[in-house]
């Protein structure tokens, strides 16, 4: 087990715009975005202090939900690995890969490669997925889809540790006499687990080096987060862990449009004492997201973020 985030310090990360084109979250200007715009995106979150960029994970979206999920969700590791290639310091995760669609082996190889080649910036957010059409669409049991992510993070986590891998899992049988690299740069390479529900906390807290919540509101955080270290505590000790939440929407300044009354807006000066709030519960990355109208305006909200709220973020 292992944490990256430095003490003491509340990072930011993002999932990023245009891979995804949810109407959930996705804004209008996306729809006919591409490469270009995603290419602006991640160089800006490069240059301005991200510590984190995510791309999630479904492979083809049944219907009915495709007409509010839409069905442009860019490839994982394929999406992870050209970012990789266009940014610097910025690491690249996965948020969240589904482990029920792959091998755990195919998963350690694609993101031992992926470490390699950013130069150790990989972060694998693994998750129990959600979308049950998807797994039927791919003949996996929806029902059994927590044990298999259990059982599949214990496979890879061994992979990854280990030229050789000498586990026993039990559904992927006896792992051994079989090498798999290059391998990733860091050791360990970081594994956070995604999901807010009570069997997701308790793999967060056994298995994960972090935890990516979804959809946790604020005032249900500082519960989960105990529920989570104690279950940690049972399991590990003193084992430390990079506990994450997604904020709400955020627009740094005075809008001049209807920006929702879901969203954080106004003076840096605000926000900074917000967000510092998920700090003082023990939160040690931010998930953020900005209204914008254009492309421009969202490099625009990263800016600003970078110049006038990051300083001043603690925990």
């Amino acid at each position: 087990m292992t944490t990256i985030v430095p003490d003491g310090q509340l990072v930011y990360g993002m999932q990023l715009q245009v891979q995804a084109k949810s109407k959930t979250f996705a804004e209008g200007w996306e729809a006919d975005a591409g490469a270009d715009a995603l290419r602006q995106i991640v160089q800006q979150a490069d240059r301005t202090g991200f510590f984190y960029v995510a791309v999630c994970d479904h492979l083809a979206v049944t219907k009915p939900l495709d007409a509010h999920m839409q069905t442009t969700w860019y490839d994982t590791v394929a999406t992870l690995a050209w970012i990789a290639a266009l940014t610097t310091t910025v690491r690249v995760m996965s948020h969240v890969y589904v482990m029920s669609y792959r091998h755990p082996l195919h998963t350690a190889k694609s993101f031992m490669t992926l470490d390699e080649l950013s130069g150790g910036r990989a972060i694998l957010g693994v998750g129990a997925g959600h979308l049950q059409g998807e797994f039927e669409l791919l003949g996996l049991d929806f029902a059994e889809r927590g044990r298999v992510t259990d059982d599949a993070i214990d496979v890879i986590r061994a992979a990854l540790t280990e030229e050789y891998p000498d586990i026993d899992s039990p559904r992927y049988g006896h792992v051994h006499d079989a090498g798999l690299a290059p391998r990733p740069r860091q050791s360990p390479l970081p594994i956070w687990v995604g999901g807010s529900s009570k069997a997701a906390l308790r793999r967060a807290a056994r298995r994960g080096d972090g935890w990516l919540p979804q959809g946790t509101p604020r005032d249900e955080m500082p519960g989960q987060i105990e529920f989570l270290l104690d279950e940690r505590k049972q399991a590990l000790g003193d084992q430390p862990i990079d506990l994450g939440t997604i904020s709400e929407f955020l627009y740094v300044g005075d809008p001049s449009w209807d920006v929702g009354d879901q969203t954080l807006s106004g003076d840096p000066e605000q926000i900074v004492e917000r967000l510092n709030e998920f700090g003082a519960m023990g939160v040690s990355h931010l998930q953020v997201r900005f209204r914008n109208r254009s492309l421009q305006e969202l490099l625009d909200q990263m800016d600003a973020f970078h110049t006038d709220v990051a300083p001043h973020l603690r925990r």
